[in-house]
């Protein structure tokens, strides 16, 4: 890594102007110029040109996730070593060890991942040795030397972290608090609305273009492969669902494009 004292930073100008840039693309999950500028920062602190923070960070549900190809990354540029024992869709197993930390096995098993709510999502379904592996690489490295993430979690932990229990959760003998009346959903922050036909409203809502992609793909693999319904009926369903999301297919750039076409076809295959 290099170091903060030896690299000159970037004005400040200079970060913002390539936060709009980067916002504007749309390739790297920052919406929003703030969100670009501010990972920027995060990156520049570590001594590190602020652009790497376009390459290693991703943003979900607002917060910024750190690539497990990243953590990875860091964990062994500090000294750190990694064996794996097992990588399969069912379970992943690896040895992580480092000079001031030790050594420790980490693994995860998809019913684990069953067990804790977690499997049921449609990443954990179609990917699942990734999102094993991911997870294995998060809790390992943070295990065995936490100083090189600096508290910070993979974008599959992240996207998990409303909808599941923690792994490990510690008994709270406290008593519950009031019922309080829950906040509007912050729909600016879930830009992306899925619609299936017949229905006014969302069918759901993701945060960037890759959930959206992947919730339209599946409902379309479904559909597609459904034998309870004639051939007609199949088509009638495709062409509705199409129309129902007609706005967000229209605006979809060349890499959009790439990323959906490859998406539809694994769930053709699927």
């Amino acid at each position: 890594m290099t170091d903060a004292k030896t690299m000159a930073l970037v004005p400040i100008n200079d970060i913002e102007r390539m936060g709009a840039a980067i916002a504007k693309s749309g390739l790297f999950g920052m919406k929003t110029q703030d969100q670009a500028v501010a990972l920027m920062l995060i990156a520049q602190a570590e001594g590190l040109h602020p652009a790497v923070a376009a390459r290693d960070y991703h943003v979900i549900q607002g917060r910024p996730a750190l690539k497990a190809d990243a953590m990875m990354a860091r964990f062994q540029a500090a000294g750190g070593k990694v064996r794996w024992n097992e990588l399969t869709e069912a379970k992943v197993s690896a040895t992580f060890s480092h000079p001031a930390g030790g050594e420790a096995t980490i693994e995860w098993t998809f019913e684990e991942a069953k067990r804790i709510g977690l499997a049921v999502k449609d990443n954990w379904l179609k990917f699942p040795r990734a999102m094993l592996r991911s997870r294995v690489v998060s809790e390992g490295i943070r295990t065995v030397y936490p100083g090189c993430v600096v508290g910070t979690y993979t974008p599959e932990e992240v996207q998990d972290f409303d909808d599941a229990p923690q792994r490990r959760p510690p008994i709270d003998i406290t008593p519950p608090p009031p019922a309080v009346i829950e906040p509007p959903v912050d729909n600016d922050a879930q830009p992306y609305a899925f619609y299936v036909p017949g229905r006014a409203e969302p069918y759901s809502r993701h945060v960037d273009f890759t959930e959206w992609a992947r919730a339209y793909a599946a409902m379309r693999g479904k559909i597609a492969t459904n034998k309870k319904l004639s051939v007609e009926a199949r088509q009638e369903k495709l062409a509705a669902l199409e129309a129902a999301n007609a706005e967000e297919l229209a605006v979809m750039d060349d890499e959009q494009r790439i990323e959906f076409t490859q998406y539809m076809n694994e769930a053709s295959n699927g």
